[in-house]
């Protein structure tokens, strides 16, 4: 029996054996990066577009652990600079190595205009290389621009139907300033032990908050306020964010509309959790998450049906 996983590299022109494992291998490591994420890919988007989606998100994954991982920022550099060396020349040759770059190569060759997201990615990534926090609300804000935004659309650009990419860029700048500063704000524990802090520093001082009362888990009525402020920050630009879903076509629209609703239902924990957060992360209730799957995948599959 034909499996749905194999449906959807049949149905995304993935036909060559090496290629399929490839793949493949990029499914396995992608649904154990983010869970809810790769469910809804694989649930709620047409089978052509989600063997693509994967390639993406892998690409993006590989490239930011050759960012983050390998010692020091000496040997990070050279690292990355050795990976954009074998994309660019992977892309421009149509011939690769290595099994995440083949897949890009196949998703681009199937969707040309995602040659310019990866471009843009390329140029972007070495950002995170100097990643030492962010003095003012405004750096914070460059690097959405300058890293988080251009990562964003190496998926984004698979679900743009073209119509407004004005309008579909703005949204999609939305969404990703909300889910960055929830990331920022979720993962603080997490961030805090390996000697990462990615709130502001004038933010911190405009709370009275120090490095310290955050490091040490300090239930404090300023450290509060500023958890608070800043998930509701996210919430704003995760609530904007919504309209991407009508600037996307009508298979696409379940997909992003559980993707935006899981980043809000994910702040809404977060706030719950106030303080602890700084102890561990927060996770959307299973009962509330599960509610927009059913809901999003009987829309899907009525849109599906339709574009027959």
């Amino acid at each position: 029996m034909t499996s749905t996983w194999d449906k959807a590299l049949d149905a995304a022109g993935v036909h060559d054996r090496r290629l399929r494992d490839d793949f493949t291998q990029q499914r396995d490591l992608v649904s154990r990066y983010r869970r809810h994420a790769y469910a809804a890919v694989r649930l709620l988007l047409p089978r052509a577009t989600v063997p693509h989606v994967i390639a993406m998100t892998a690409f993006m994954h590989h490239t930011d652990n050759t960012l983050d991982n390998g010692g020091t920022r000496t040997e990070r550099t050279s690292a990355y600079a050795v990976w954009e060396r074998d994309v660019r020349e992977a892309l421009a040759g149509g011939r690769a190595d290595h099994p995440v770059i083949r897949s890009v190569i196949h998703t681009v060759a199937a969707h040309p205009g995602l040659a310019g997201a990866v471009e843009d990615f390329l140029k972007a990534a070495p950002a995170d290389l100097d990643f030492d926090g962010f003095a003012t609300e405004g750096a914070y804000q460059d690097y959405v621009d300058a890293y988080s935004l251009p990562a964003f659309m190496l998926v984004a650009g698979l679900l743009d139907p073209g119509t407004d990419p004005v309008a579909y860029r703005a949204a999609c700048r939305s969404y990703i300033d909300g889910s960055q500063r929830l990331d920022f704000v979720n993962d603080l524990a997490v961030d805090l032990e390996g000697g990462r802090l990615a709130l502001p520093r004038a933010t911190l001082e405009e709370h009275g908050v120090s490095r310290g009362d955050l490091e040490s888990a300090r239930e404090t009525p300023a450290v509060r306020a500023l958890l608070a402020g800043q998930l509701r920050r996210a919430r704003h630009d995760l609530l904007d964010a919504r309209r991407l879903a009508g600037l996307t076509a009508p298979v696409d629209r379940p997909f992003v509309r559980a993707m935006v609703e899981l980043e809000v239902l994910t702040t809404d924990a977060a706030a719950a959790k106030g303080c602890g957060l700084l102890r561990g992360s927060a996770r959307p209730a299973a009962g509330a998450a599960l509610r927009v799957f059913l809901r999003e995948y009987g829309r899907a599959r009525t849109a599906r049906r339709r574009a027959l």
